[in-house]
């Protein structure tokens, strides 16, 4: 199973940083803005005292976070120091991160789709198929988005327990038992 909290930019000199919401617009006059929300987990704000802020130049700001709360598919949110309209614009184009390090912790069978992406994928007998570039979210069994090295084809991997016999995130290593005719699709 594969799970969407997006991972961000790495700063030289901090641990890396797991995105969880991106900030749209601004929204009322107290300065709030209604971010898209990252995470499979919008209930991991709730107890959240600070976020960083990581603007597109790579400049990072940790901000806390005073108030929050779901809108349809959206998340508003309301932090110290941005108590208007012109001050929350700044915050537009942000992600909102956490540190790695305080991500939702997954069950041994779950995996974050950035945990996947960059893997190297071999089948068991040690044929190299290539890297994996994303996880594709069908509603049903994700699919594994690998990017051929040696045929230069895309190949769609189901992230089935039958098929991926062995994820390893440390050392970006997927194993795969493909059926028949399946890397030929």
């Amino acid at each position: 199973m594969s799970v969407d909290e997006k991972t961000s930019a790495k700063s030289e000199d901090s641990d890396d940083l797991v995105a969880v919401a991106r900030v749209l617009r601004t929204r009322g006059l107290r300065g709030e803005v209604v971010a898209e929300l990252l995470t499979d987990f919008p209930d991991r704000f709730d107890g959240l005292e600070r976020l960083i802020a990581v603007w597109p130049d790579g400049k990072r700001e940790s901000i806390e976070l005073e108030e929050h709360w779901l809108q349809a598919k959206h998340i508003v949110l309301k932090f110290a120091g941005y108590d208007s309209i012109e001050t929350a614009r700044a915050l537009v184009g942000t992600e909102m991160t956490v540190l790695e390090a305080e991500r939702v912790e997954l069950s041994d069978d779950a995996y974050y789709d950035w945990e996947l992406t960059g893997c190297r994928v071999s089948t068991t007998s040690g044929t190299h198929i290539g890297k994996v570039r994303g996880v594709m979210h069908t509603g049903s069994t994700d699919l594994l988005v690998v990017d051929g090295e040696m045929t230069g084809r895309e190949h769609l991997i189901p992230l089935a327990d039958e098929i991926c016999v062995e994820i390893d995130t440390v050392d970006k290593l997927i194993r795969i038992d493909p059926p028949d005719g399946l890397l030929e699709l």
